[in-house]
């Protein structure tokens, strides 16, 4: 696939809880390589959106493709799949097992797709070095900082190399220092490796080091959500 390219393609989005509608039409494309920000209030729909393009949720009407095949009308297993090996994720939060070290954090989702321990730690090491975290290797998620924790969270989603990250208020909660060097790192690995990123904010300094914003406002999206390419 190559740059430019449309990834992720949405049309005519809807989804909704009990009478709530989170989703009303949303059409969007994702191009290959791109770092995108969805912006808007809380509650203004765009966690449920990332959450219906990443095929955690099916859409209630509407269509969602990833490389030209259409995965809102996979089954669970299937999109499971597609979830652990071609999509990688960031949560608020980290997510991380408070009872295992870092290293072991970054390698759980490795062994879980089958590679080897060693070769699972053996990537795991390298991508906790990549973001500054050698000296941490060891230590388990309550011993690290709060950027610290965050940056482990990152290197287990890129160690799987995914072709689309997508990363749910990334920074909400760290400092402004934290939050400045986690995005640094995490756009320079993302963008040298050509992976798509999605990410969720509300914040205008995380949606700064996105190539392109859009905003969801009651469901709906602004306009420049659909590429138009040459």
């Amino acid at each position: 696939m190559s740059a430019g390219e449309v990834v992720l393609r949405a049309r005519g989005l809807r989804h909704a809880f009990g009478p709530t509608e989170a989703l009303r039409g949303v059409d969007l494309d994702v191009a290959q390589g791109e770092v995108l920000a969805v912006m808007g209030p809380s509650g203004s729909g765009k966690s449920t959106l990332l959450h219906v393009l990443a095929g955690v949720l099916t859409p209630d009407a509407g269509t969602v493709e990833y490389g030209g095949r259409e995965i809102s009308g996979l089954d669970e297993g299937q999109r499971a799949r597609l979830r652990l090996h071609e999509f990688g994720f960031i949560f608020q939060f980290g997510q991380l097992l408070p009872d295992l070290s870092a290293l072991d954090n970054v390698a759980i989702p490795l062994l879980l797709a089958g590679s080897s321990r060693r070769d699972s730690r053996e990537r795991a090491c390298e991508q906790l070095a990549l973001l500054g975290l050698t000296e941490h290797v060891a230590k388990l998620p309550g011993e690290l900082s709060g950027g610290q924790a965050q940056r482990v969270a990152v290197a287990r989603a890129l160690a799987m190399r995914p072709q689309v990250l997508f990363a749910d208020e990334p920074t909400g909660s760290l400092d402004s220092l934290a939050a400045e060097q986690t995005m640094v790192a995490l756009t320079d690995l993302v963008r040298a490796s050509g992976t798509t990123m999605v990410v969720i904010t509300h914040d205008p300094r995380t949606a700064a080091y996105a190539d392109r914003e859009v905003i969801v406002r009651d469901g709906r999206i602004s306009a420049g959500a659909v590429q138009v390419l040459a």
